[in-house]
């Protein structure tokens, strides 16, 4: 009997494309406290971590009690961008749910969501995009210490008992590839989302897809099929 894989997605700047809420909604936080919102390129650097951690890193010279009021400001802003136009404002990259489809139709692969978003968060984006179906198991940053703590990856495994061996973190971060080998898991880098491919590399990408194409094929190369 073949035995289990276990594809584990990270979601923003992997699945969907939300750069444009992340820098609005970080605006927003920044303003509300009378401070000079950061560089985009900052921002996206933070993609992938806990908001808390996030925010903490953007401004650490900030005490405890002001960066919890920046990121209660930060979800308000993203709460109150989710109208019509949200699938526009955060697409799915091109061949995302081609995919995932691919994948879901076989029978011995399990698909699941690493994110640092929460959990209000991520149930937006699976509703917005119908991808709930598609996934056995969801981490968020609510339930887990912030990437590259491998505690997602560990709870994942858990809930599918699929073996670390047989699992693949997919990410556009250096946090997803820190997650994954903390973990003991295979890494998939993805070169179209907010960290460049050297960093990838550094953080310990073993393979490198460069469009949603290659994602299936580059999977079996690392479960040795």
């Amino acid at each position: 009997m073949s035995r289990l894989r276990l594809a584990l997605f990270d979601v923003d700047g992997t699945l969907v494309d939300s750069q444009g809420h992340i820098k609005a909604s970080m605006a927003a936080a920044f303003a509300a406290e009378g401070l000079a919102p950061p560089p985009d390129a900052e921002v996206l650097s933070i993609v992938g971590l806990s908001l808390p951690n996030a925010i903490a890193q953007l401004a650490p010279d900030q005490p405890p009690a002001r960066i919890d009021r920046m990121v209660a400001a930060y979800k308000d802003s993203y709460a109150a961008m989710r109208g019509a136009d949200a699938a526009a404002s955060s697409p799915l990259y091109p061949g995302a749910l081609a995919c995932l489809d691919a994948l879901a139709a076989d029978d011995h692969v399990l698909i699941g969501v690493a994110t640092g978003k929460s959990r209000r968060g991520l149930t937006h984006l699976m509703d917005l995009h119908g991808l709930a179906p598609r996934f056995v198991t969801t981490q968020v940053a609510d339930d887990h210490p912030s990437k590259p703590h491998p505690a997602m990856v560990e709870a994942a495994l858990a809930a599918t008992g699929v073996a670390a061996a047989d699992a693949v973190m997919i990410g556009d971060t250096s946090f997803d590839m820190e997650m994954g080998r903390a973990a003991g898991v295979r890494r998939l880098g993805v070169a179209w989302g907010y960290h460049a491919v050297p960093a990838l590399e550094a953080a310990g990408a073993e393979r490198l897809a460069t469009e949603f194409a290659q994602v299936p094929a580059l999977l079996h190369e690392l479960w040795g099929e």
